[in-house]
């Protein structure tokens, strides 16, 4: 259907309110073919967009449709209706009307939901899918994107995020589903016939319990955990509460929340974007933490899957780690600590992206601990734990991205915050009895297994062109790849797109370079963006930026 169409449909068929109506009728036609061009793409982690009407955007009436797809799914899987979906959302604009508007679709279709009463993130909800033995989980959140974004994140029976075959699926449900068939029930009803039925304390209660067994010294931190000044911040999302109960059963009782970013706020009124890698995110939390002597500082994203982590450096700066290197210094604590009391396995795994450090990789290697890398997308460590408790292979230990995801456990098959704040707030009073900070930790992990540094670049180019751009991009690289990036030699290509390792196909484009550096492309599945990953190595710290930047600018220079 043509974007005019879609259009005239949607004005004649879909909008329900004079507003909507008006709002439509009074657009230029540039933002009504960007509106209509296209439904809402749904890959591996849902559909993400910004809210307003439109197909191509994030509003009840894509919601609806997307419920009544999954529906349809789940309705065509043996046991699907019955044991039914979790749902969940964040503290974004509209999270809380988006979880209840498809909640009502699927209990019209006949299918058993499990609503959270309020906002909960989104590792509770993977392990409450697990918990309650439910087919799928939906959690409306946009992760950390800015405030005009939210989006719809499916959950499959293992926990981990939607496989790519059944993403598939629910996108060509999508597309032959009229909004007609998505007619959410009334709540009423829903409720008396047993379809609806809300979550609350007794769940919170069931994941808390377990985020307590994945403490690597309880004793320890139960004993000296309370001298252990913490300053966190929610970034006005859903982690407030889970994190601090989580923390104050682990003994870290010395908690102090920032307080103009404690309450849930879609608007996100005191940063950029919620986004706990950028060290603007941070600033009203290292204010805090100067005025009361913190040793620790960390936030959480909305939906409390991502945590970030700032540190003073030697020279009394503060410095927002990176994703790779929060990653890396948890990895390590857990695999000293591990060693030490006796419980690391064997046949230890970690598990991380393909472009993730490759720092990891060396520690890994250090302890006799296998590490494995899989494709973007925390979905795929997900797949891996799986595969190692079906065929008894490995025992994972610890998997990580360098967009800020961390995991220690398996009954949580997805980032989570509130396991990564407990190992955080482990290490650093691991580190702090020895005299150490975390920061000291890493140089520690840098002068032993070399500097590692990282740049990633993400160009957005929205719309049909943008789309057109991107597909350009990634085969003028598959077919006239580079000699040569920056000074660099390239000394192999992995093209993803065709199996390579072994891996599912996917778009991504990888260059090994000389020295152990490397660099990656690959468009966002969630976002209209083509993000470009530059890593470098060297036995100096500043040669390692230098190259690492040289890097990216090259690379920018070749992909555009």
């Amino acid at each position: 259907m043509e974007y005019r169409q879609a259009y005239e449909h949607w004005l004649t068929s879909v909008a329900q309110t004079r507003e909507e109506m008006d709002e439509l009728t009074a657009l230029p036609e540039a933002e009504i073919e960007d509106r209509f061009y296209t439904d809402l793409s749904f890959g591996t982690a849902g559909m993400r967009g910004v809210m307003a009407q439109g197909t191509n955007r994030m509003n009840i009436y894509t919601v609806r449709r997307a419920s009544a797809a999954l529906a349809k799914l789940l309705i065509a899987t043996p046991g699907g209706r019955e044991r039914g979906v979790c749902v969940a959302f964040d503290s974004r604009n509209h999270s809380q009307e988006f979880a209840r508007e498809a909640a009502l679709v699927l209990c019209a279709w006949g299918v058993k939901t499990m609503l959270y009463e309020s906002l909960r993130p989104v590792p509770m909800l993977s392990f409450a899918v697990r918990d309650q033995k439910a087919m799928a989980g939906v959690v409306i959140t946009a992760s950390h994107n800015p405030k005009q974004y939210n989006g719809y994140k499916v959950y499959w029976e293992d926990g981990g995020q939607l496989p790519p075959d059944r993403a598939a699926i629910v996108q060509e449900k999508i597309a032959e589903t009229d909004f007609s068939e998505a007619v959410p029930m009334d709540e009423k009803e829903a409720l008396d016939k047993g379809l609806l039925i809300y979550l609350g304390e007794e769940q919170d209660e069931r994941y808390q319990t377990y985020a307590q067994t994945l403490l690597i010294d309880p004793e320890k931190d139960q004993s000296e955990g309370a001298g252990l000044k913490i300053v966190y911040s929610p970034l006005h999302g859903s982690g407030n509460i889970p994190v601090r109960t989580a923390l104050k059963r682990a003994g870290f009782t010395d908690v102090t929340v920032v307080p103009e970013q404690e309450l849930p706020n879609g608007d996100f009124p005191t940063v950029k974007v919620p986004n706990p890698e950028e060290k603007d995110a941070f600033t009203l939390a290292l204010k805090l933490a100067e005025e009361i002597g913190a040793d620790v500082v960390f936030a959480t994203d909305p939906d409390c899957d991502r945590v970030g982590l700032a540190v003073k450096d030697n020279h009394g700066d503060a410095r927002a780690l990176t994703g790779n290197e929060i990653g890396c210094l948890l990895l390590h604590y857990v695999l000293t600590q591990k060693k030490a009391l006796g419980t690391l396995p064997k046949n230890a795994a970690a598990v991380k992206s393909i472009v993730t450090t490759e720092l990891a990789r060396r520690i890994c290697e250090d302890f006799g601990v296998a590490m494995i890398d899989v494709l973007t997308g925390f979905k795929f460590i997900a797949e891996k734990i799986q595969q190692f408790e079906e065929t008894g292979e490995h025992t994972f230990v610890f998997g990580f991205e360098e967009s800020c995801g961390y995991l220690s456990g398996t009954r949580v098959r997805d980032k989570d915050g509130v396991n990564a704040c407990l190992l955080i707030s482990e290490a650093a009073l691991y580190y702090r009895d020895q005299g150490k900070t975390l920061y000291d930790a890493l140089e520690e992990i840098y002068q032993k297994y070399g500097y590692h540094s990282a740049k990633v670049v993400a160009v957005t180019l929205p719309g049909l062109d943008g789309l057109d751009r991107m597909r350009g991009i990634m085969t003028g690289l598959r077919q006239n790849p580079p000699a040569k990036i920056g000074e660099l030699k390239v000394t192999g290509t992995r093209d993803y797109l065709s199996g390579w390792g072994g891996l599912p196909k996917s778009d991504v484009v990888y260059f090994e370079l000389e020295g152990g550096a490397w660099l990656c492309v690959r468009p966002s599945g969630t976002e209209p963006k083509i993000k470009l990953y530059a890593n470098a190595c060297a036995a100096d710290k500043a040669e390692a930026a230098r190259l690492a930047e040289s890097l990216a600018e090259a690379g920018k220079k070749i992909m555009l």
